[in-house]
């Protein structure tokens, strides 16, 4: 009964996650939508990922339709993803990190509402957001809206622990960027600039997990990771734009961590800034 539904592939990239890796997988095994293919990677941890994963290897061949589990030295999320993707046979696509949980309904909802709009090819959704212990710390909720590629750049608002893809759209764009730490920004801005259509909904899909280990706490990493893969879209009206907010948004970082004592670096951030608003002549909302 359950292969008679469209084939959804599920990727875990698993690093360093043993408190909470097993959270993430029953979460996949709690779908209500059947006919799903599960793959996990563990990318090289050094805790007892493997072992807690291992652990589940019967409940997930019992319950998916294709389960894949590797485990191997590590190469990082991009590197990781794209192996995966290679690994898949579904018609759509989404990955969940191993720390995150997916609501029971996500898949459900989500291939229902790209199978009755075959002109959208990616979808985001609303999150709550639980600390290291499962408490309920906070949430993100925003109406349901088409993404374009403008406000994706300037404001890189589409959530991407509730995401879901049409696979072959993935790799259209060839797949994920690997020099760079904000994999998943980067592949929405790919899609959106090659004139794929993305939707965000207003259903609550996933619970998003912040504890001291996320990667996503060092701002100025990613701030700069975030300037890094707008090199790559000079040709947009939005460039100089999208670059000056963020280089204001390091210096912010650095008087937060630093107070006065920027000096040489606080000079060429400012130096940066003059340029990018002197360039915004050209600039055009």
């Amino acid at each position: 009964m359950k292969n008679k539904k469209t084939l959804v592939s599920i990727v875990i990239p698993c690093y360093n996650h043993d408190s909470f890796v097993q959270d993430a997988i029953q979460s996949v095994v709690d779908q209500t939508y059947k006919n799903i293919e599960l793959i996990i990677i563990d990318d090289g941890s050094k805790d007892e990922s493997v072992i807690k994963i291992q652990e589940m290897i019967d409940v997930c061949r019992e319950r998916f339709t294709r389960f894949e589990f590797r485990s191997r030295p590590n190469k990082g999320l991009s590197a990781t993803l794209n192996e995966a993707i290679k690994w898949c046979d579904g018609k759509y696509y989404a990955a969940i990190a191993s720390d995150d949980i997916i609501l029971q309904h996500k898949t459900q909802i989500q291939v229902e509402y790209l199978e009755d709009h075959p002109e959208i090819t990616s979808l985001s959704a609303n999150v709550d957001i639980i600390d290291e212990n499962n408490n309920s710390v906070g949430s993100i909720r925003r109406p349901t809206k088409e993404a374009f590629f403008k406000e994706i750049f300037l404001s890189n608002f589409l959530l991407t622990p509730p995401q879901m893809h049409r696979l072959e759209a993935v790799k259209s764009v060839g797949g994920y960027n690997e020099n760079v730490i904000i994999e998943d920004w980067y592949m929405w801005l790919k899609l959106a600039h090659s004139g794929k259509r993305i939707m965000f909904l207003d259903d609550v899909v996933c619970l998003y997990r912040m504890h001291p280990t996320n990667t996503s706490k060092n701002t100025i990493a990613l701030l700069k990771s975030q300037i890094q893969i707008c090199d790559d879209f000079k040709d947009s009206s939005y460039y100089y734009y999208a670059v000056y907010k963020l280089e204001r948004q390091i210096i912010s970082e650095l008087y937060k961590e630093n107070g006065n004592r920027l000096s040489y670096r606080y000079k060429k951030l400012i130096s940066k800034i003059k340029y990018y608003l002197f360039n915004l002549k050209n600039y055009k909302l």
